[in-house]
């Protein structure tokens, strides 16, 4: 119950509650140290003037008849039933001006407070006690002077209430000063309150993970510096929490991805290695059951086994290359080389099988092309894309161009003038294992990956690849490479 009072009612009532209280409590206490330092302020002026009285009666101890004299003179003069009693040292009253009763039924007045105070400090004064002589209230004030104890009286009367009566006129002055006060007090904690209002509502956001839009601005001061930093710092927390979550959910997907490109290459090789073992197995099984077979029969047979167990092996070393690419891309050895020299050594190695199928290859390239790269894999690139123009464009001209060379990068285009690959042939074409003609692909011997591997190894070089039909037909690939 006491909790939800708390929160019904708003911090910065509260906080001007405590205020208003403690500010109550402080003008209370001074209020009440005020009267009673003015009180006692006039009590000591009415006892100096009566402590005056006691001295020149003092002068008169051993003349009773001059003492009553003077105690007449200031009776007219200063205070009206003025009263005054001398008692020796021991408390005996020796002289009194109420004369009605005799000095022997004074009771002793050494007890009397205002008779010790002056014993031990040379004077002394009460403002308010009743007399046991008179039975009246009377201010006391005494006055030692050796032998004697002179002490004055004045009756507690109206007019020495009035006297003695505090300064009431500061009252107001402290009561409007209290309202300004209270005022400003409020106007404080309501500020401080709509900051604390504020941060309470971005916790709860925060809290929730809710967007932090509508908490509204801080005022321009220390708290609300304070609270801006905070945001601040949440909104950073939260921003890279978020990076890392993303971050954490792409090497998820990644993982996941290369599970499943990996399960797919394992299918794909398994299907892929499936045909050219079926196929030598059956040859061999025939060989094996058939040994009349005739000569050429055998010789045509042990071609064939030959030309699957080559096509296994391309297949082989291409896995390999695409393994090696995806799992150690970091540890790839790269060295200074001329990209020139790549291309020209891969045409001249393919020349005779060039000139055997009537095409020409044509080089627009500089004597130097340096850069920072892995022989083995810029020569596959130039290689496996000669390789397919050569077996399956039926181009008469192959094209390699460089067309942009930059400050930390060159630019090529491989192309021909063969029969293009169709439109929607063309996105997936780099990926493992895709052919554009399936049953041709595999009568001419591809394994399917070598436009994986010339992508992977553009990727690698810091590069990017796309291809697209050239104009006049055929296709072209247009590729780049970092020169680091």
């Amino acid at each position: 119950m006491g909790t939800d009072l708390k929160y019904k009612i708003s911090f910065h009532i509260r906080l001007f509650l405590t205020l208003l209280l403690l500010f109550g409590l402080f003008l209370f206490s001074f209020l009440i140290f005020q009267f009673r330092r003015e009180r006692l302020y006039k009590a000591e002026r009415v006892n100096t003037e009566l402590q005056i009285i006691n001295t020149r009666l003092s002068h008169y101890l051993i003349n009773p008849a001059a003492m009553d004299s003077v105690v007449r003179q200031n009776r007219q003069s200063v205070m009206e039933n003025l009263r005054v009693t001398v008692m020796d040292t021991a408390g005996t009253v020796l002289y009194d001006t109420d004369q009605t009763l005799p000095l022997d039924s004074f009771a002793n007045h050494a007890d009397r407070p205002e008779i010790i105070r002056a014993m031990k400090n040379g004077s002394g004064y009460t403002i308010r006690r009743l007399s046991e002589t008179t039975n009246k209230e009377y201010f006391y004030a005494a006055t030692f002077t050796g032998n004697y104890v002179v002490r004055s009286a004045i009756p507690y009367s109206v007019s020495l209430k009035e006297v003695l009566k505090t300064d009431k006129l500061f009252l107001p002055v402290m009561i409007g000063l209290s309202v300004i006060i209270s005022a400003l007090a409020l106007l404080f904690t309501r500020s401080l309150g709509n900051n604390i209002k504020r941060l309470r509502k971005f916790a709860k956001l925060a809290d929730n993970g809710e967007p932090l839009d509508d908490i509204g601005p801080f005022p321009k001061d220390e708290l609300g510096d304070i609270s801006n930093h905070i945001i601040q710092l949440y909104s950073q927390l939260k921003q890279t929490k978020e990076a890392l979550e993303s971050e954490h959910r792409m090497v998820e997907q990644q993982k996941l991805e290369q599970t499943r490109i990996k399960k797919q290459l394992t299918q794909n090789i398994n299907h892929e290695l499936k045909t050219p073992v079926s196929i030598i197995q059956g040859y061999l099984e025939t060989l094996m059951n058939n040994p009349s077979l005739p000569p050429s029969k055998k010789q045509a047979f042990i071609e064939s086994c030959y030309k699957q167990s080559d096509r296994l092996a391309q297949l082989l070393n291409d896995i390999s290359t695409i393994t090696r690419m995806d799992e150690a891309s970091e540890i790839i050895e790269k060295t200074e080389l001329n990209v020139s020299d790549i291309i020209r050594d891969v045409f001249s190695d393919l020349d005779a099988y060039l000139q055997e199928k009537k095409i020409k290859p044509v080089l627009d390239i500089p004597e130097q092309i340096i850069v920072k790269g892995n022989h083995g894999l810029l020569q596959s690139v130039f290689r496996n894309l000669t390789d397919n123009a050569i077996t399956y464009s039926g181009c008469d001209t192959i094209y390699v161009r460089l067309t942009e060379s930059g400050p930390d990068h060159f630019t090529f285009i491989y192309a021909d003038n063969g029969i293009g690959i169709d439109q929607d042939h063309l996105p997936r074409i780099f990926e493992r294992f895709y052919r554009v003609d399936k049953g041709r692909s595999r009568r001419m011997g591809g394994t399917g990956l070598g436009l994986s591997i010339v992508k992977n190894a553009i990727l690698l070089h810091g590069g990017t690849i796309r291809a697209g039909k050239r104009e006049g037909g055929g296709v072209e690939f247009v590729f780049s490479v970092k020169t680091q």
